[in-house]
């Protein structure tokens, strides 16, 4: 036991004199390069492949993080590209119809919606089309979108079955995932996916609602 004692305690002591002196090691290279470290998995290697190997882990992870971080920011530079011009399109549309006809177009066309679905408070003049629904603020069928209706939050991920029935109707099997956008004061704005992970709770919602303020705020200028 005291022997046992004697070297858990000359252990300490020879770490602690390492830890006050990281440069001891260098002055005497044979010493370090007959250290060992154990590895979880394979031989154990010198203290210098150890550390060399640590060290490739770390750019590795760096590395992967880097281009991680890259991608990401390509691709929310397209999708604010993509805002943007929809933003101008709908600048140019003239009168509420056309400018949801654009809407509907563009979400389709350039944001890959495969089911695109608006539905209204109020009709609007010259429009019918079978992804328009209008729906009075106080009709049944727009119970179970209260809460959702009472924010200004997108709903992202896989809808109740009835909010499937009243957005898509005979195509919700389409619908695998979805996004709802509240459109103030007008009604709502549903995107449905076939890929059920397209859509999902959590995800990143900026250049959604901006969409749809952008969407809101042409509709109040085209009905002037």
């Amino acid at each position: 036991m005291i022997e046992e004692k004697n070297e858990r305690l000359g252990a300490h002591e020879v770490a602690t004199f390492l830890r006050r002196h990281p440069g001891f090691l260098g002055q005497f290279p044979d010493l370090a390069l007959s250290l060992v470290v154990p590895k979880e998995e394979g031989r154990a290697s010198s203290l210098a492949s150890y550390q060399l190997d640590v060290l490739r882990d770390k750019n590795r992870e760096l590395t992967r993080r880097l281009n991680e971080l890259y991608g990401n920011a390509q691709a929310n530079e397209r999708l604010a590209v993509r805002t943007h011009q929809l933003s101008l399109a709908l600048m140019r549309a003239h009168g509420p119809a056309q400018t949801l006809e654009t809407m509907v177009a563009v979400l389709g066309e350039d944001f890959q919606g495969e089911i695109v679905r608006i539905v209204l408070f109020a009709p609007v003049d010259g429009l019918a089309a079978d992804w328009l629904q209008v729906l009075p603020r106080d009709d049944a069928e727009l119970a179970p979108f209260r809460d959702f209706l009472a924010g200004d939050e997108p709903l992202t991920g896989r809808l109740n079955q009835h909010k499937l029935d009243v957005l898509f109707g005979d195509q919700q099997a389409r619908a695998a995932s979805a996004v709802l956008l509240p459109l103030a004061g007008i009604g709502m704005l549903a995107v449905g996916s076939s890929d059920p992970n397209r859509f999902f709770p959590g995800m990143g919602t900026l250049f959604l609602r901006m969409m749809a303020e952008a969407l809101v705020t042409a509709m109040a200028r085209a009905a002037r």
